[in-house]
């Protein structure tokens, strides 16, 4: 701002005021406070020429090599090893696809800036109620003997304690196992975090997970001037140590379950005795009204809850038991938006929430988003990463390699990885993204990359996009919903848009409601008895029974890799995803130890994999005519066959020891190429074995029967004959 002696700046009211030489500086600060508003919450930033431009040439020169490559051995066959040659030919040309398959599609790599004080201003003012987005959380757990609880409970804690308005967050265990060594294991921690929390928000220490922060090897004295810092850490590492206790006591007590089973502290038998006959059960440990910490402030919502499993219904595993959380989370809370992680992914940057926010709340990139993932991170990898566990090309980049999901965040969006991923709640209910026409004519690479299509009219459009929607994508258009449920005047109109959302989300009214708010959140005179009574409705092994739950709606059955396939089907109605990689990883997880469960972990990918592409959502067939972009198929083909290649590998590698073994080589022998004479030909082997016509070995050249032989055959030198 100016000085007081100057003139006010034009979009400043130059009306009077008092003791500041007639200028209005509370004006001028609102105007330029409303300009930084305005910004955009992040950018993408493209990743300099200088190292994109000599990848893209090195892409091109490998497939003019190839080209050549396979001119050569097409037009060259062994026709003494036709079945050797042609194997080798098929696994090259194999071997070509999936190497272009991989490489076009990180083409147009791209980074991507937050600007979390812009979205502070825009949504954070002083004295007012935040205005973020509601953001409901998703652990999931099955075997807490597999799956240590002490590890849960850290990712449940850092969870509690992240940098987000406190009023915005839910916590969802899902504990698919009913096990009441998890349910106890939730108490004890919901206990913990009242002194946890606000320690860590006191401080600012990041990570918020109790284990990994006290295992740092660093100065933790440096940046905290606090005088009290010292006392206060000492004493809550002596009070985890305390909860640490507490929980491994009682992992060594359920190691031997009783004959009768356990009992609650009511003395009830526990519902959960039977791991596949149970009751659904939720459990609020924590709530917006009832959960004070230490200092008597309110803590974010902790819900456990186990689905219902009955004999004789498919539970799809982990996408089933993801799906349930999204009906719970509906009829509690209704965070328009979900972030899914592992039980043994904390929260490694407290501000992660925030940095989702930033794409997922911009007015004009978030209405069309439908995920923001975050890169894996793990814990306790060796120093050489012998299991590869890193996934350094997949996640990272480097000036020689070029990451995959930095190349999709350049076309329509990186792959769903499974965990660390915050959710538009819309998308994940089926329905499409909002369409904007394109006013530009498009050019010779946007059409083939899945560009923009010619401008039509409104009416030609709509017939166009009706023709041109794949069948077996679901249209589900939000507006036409509401305007069907807000048409009231006609009660027949009413009645079939309400069957119809019935049919397709469920038997549940309160739910089928809650997916019409676009912007989240529950009814205020709704009961929180009946609320979970609802819930409790909506987590039944019959519920999903003739709904597309798990066909077009949340996670996708049919495979094993339930993340791909969900991924893909948003991709295929129009949505984009982000990839968003922060300074400090959002995320961290705990990888394979030994090489036991590092084959396991790729064996269920590649089963995954393999049932995708036998699915009728096989990406080579699945969801032409829709909105997904022709690179980005590339992308979901290649992570689809990839497990493929090992079988024409496997020959390959076979293939030199057949030869040498039968005496026939793949490749046509250069000695034999030679033209001989029209004449009647005999063996000349065993004559001439040392001497040498033209440069040839001479013996695999023949000679004519008839006539006696030139004298300088009978010569110790090298001849030349035509």
């Amino acid at each position: 701002m100016k000085p007081e002696k100057s003139a006010a700046p034009p979009s400043v009211s130059n009306a009077p005021s008092e003791g500041r030489g007639g200028v209005d500086f509370d004006a001028s600060t609102d105007v330029l406070m409303n300009d930084e508003t305005r910004q955009p919450l992040s950018r993408k930033v493209p990743i300099p020429s200088s190292k994109v431009n000599p990848y893209r040439m090195v892409i091109v020169l490998r497939l003019v090599i190839l080209c050549i490559f396979f001119h050569y051995r097409i037009t060259n066959p062994v026709w003494d090893a036709i079945p050797l040659w042609l194997i080798s030919v098929i696994c090259e040309i194999w071997f070509a696809v999936s190497w272009i398959l991989d490489q076009f599609p990180k083409w147009f790599p791209v980074n991507r800036e937050t600007y979390l004080d812009r979205l502070s201003l825009r949504y954070e003012k002083e004295g007012e109620p935040s205005q973020l987005a509601c953001v409901d959380i998703f652990v999931s757990t099955v075997d807490p003997l597999k799956e240590p609880p002490l590890v849960t409970a850290n990712t449940v804690l850092s969870i509690l304690a992240v940098d987000y308005p406190v009023d915005k967050v839910s916590c969802y265990v899902s504990d698919d196992g009913a096990s009441m060594l998890t349910f106890e294991a939730l108490a004890e921690t919901a206990e913990f975090a009242r002194k946890w929390v606000p320690f860590s928000k006191k401080y600012s220490i990041e990570p918020r997970a109790p284990e990994w922060y006290f295992a740092q090897k660093i100065d933790y004295l440096k940046d905290k001037v606090q005088p009290s810092f010292v006392k206060d850490r000492r004493s809550m590492k002596r009070e985890y140590e305390e909860f640490k206790i507490r929980v491994n006591g009682l992992v060594a007590k359920a190691q031997k379950v009783p004959e009768e089973g356990w009992f609650m502290q009511d003395g009830t038998p526990w519902p959960g005795n039977n791991t596949r006959d149970h009751p659904g059960m939720i459990q609020v440990f924590l709530g917006h009204s009832g959960g004070l910490d230490s200092d008597g402030n309110e803590l974010p919502r902790l819900v456990y809850v186990s689905r219902e499993k009955r004999p004789g219904f498919m539970h799809h595993k982990k996408a089933g038991a993801m799906n349930a959380l999204v009906r719970v989370s509906a009829v509690l809370t209704n965070g328009p938006f979900l972030l899914n992680l592992d039980c043994d992914h904390y929260i490694n940057n407290s501000k992660a929430l925030r940095e989702a926010m930033c794409f997922l709340m911009d007015p004009n990139l978030g209405k069309s988003v439908c995920y923001v993932q975050f890169p894996q991170r793990f814990d306790g990898i060796d120093k050489n990463d012998r299991y590869a566990n890193r996934n350094t090309v997949f996640f990272d980049v480097s000036p020689s390699k070029i990451m995959n999901l930095r190349g999709l965040d350049g076309i329509q969006g990186p792959v769903y990885v499974g965990t660390g991923c915050v959710f538009n709640r819309t998308a994940l209910y089926g329905y499409e993204p909002p369409f904007k026409p394109k006013h530009s004519k498009p050019g010779f690479l946007s059409s083939c990359f899945g560009g923009s299509r010619k401008k039509k009219s409104s009416r030609k459009e709509k017939k166009n996009s009706s023709k041109h929607v794949d069948p077996t994508v679901p249209v589900f258009n939000l507006e036409d919903i509401e305007e069907g449920v807000e048409g009231f005047d006609d009660e027949k109109s009413l009645l079939m848009s309400q069957m119809t959302l019935e049919k397709r989300f469920g038997q549940s009214a309160v739910f089928v409601a809650s997916t019409l708010m676009e912007n989240g959140g529950v009814p205020e005179s709704a009961e929180p008895e009946a609320l979970l009574k609802e819930a409790i409705h909506v987590i039944s092994c019959g519920y999903e029974d003739k709904t597309d739950w798990g066909q077009e709606i949340g996670w996708i059955y049919g495979s094993v890799t339930e993340d791909i396939l969900t991924g893909f089907k948003m991709h295929a109605r129009g949505w984009k995803s982000i990839y968003c990689m922060p300074e400090r990883p959002a995320f961290k997880g705990s990888a394979p130890i030994n090489l036991s469960d590092r084959l396991n972990q790729v064996l269920r990918w590649a089963l995954g994999s393999v049932e995708i592409l036998f699915s009728r959502h096989c990406p080579m067939w699945y969801g032409y005519g829709g909105r997904l972009k022709f690179l980005e198929r590339f992308a979901y083909v290649n992570t689809t066959i990839y497990p493929i290649t090992s079988i024409p590998l496997l020959a390959y590698c076979t293939l030199p020891a057949v030869c040498l073994l039968t005496g026939k080589f793949i490749i046509p022998q250069v000695s034999k190429r030679i033209h001989h004479s029209p004449f009647n030909i005999i063996n000349f082997t065993s004559v001439f074995d040392s001497y040498l016509i033209c440069g040839y070995d001479f013996r695999s050249v023949t000679l004519p029967v008839s006539g006696s032989y030139p004298s300088f055959f009978q010569s110790s030198q090298r001849v030349f004959w035509k």
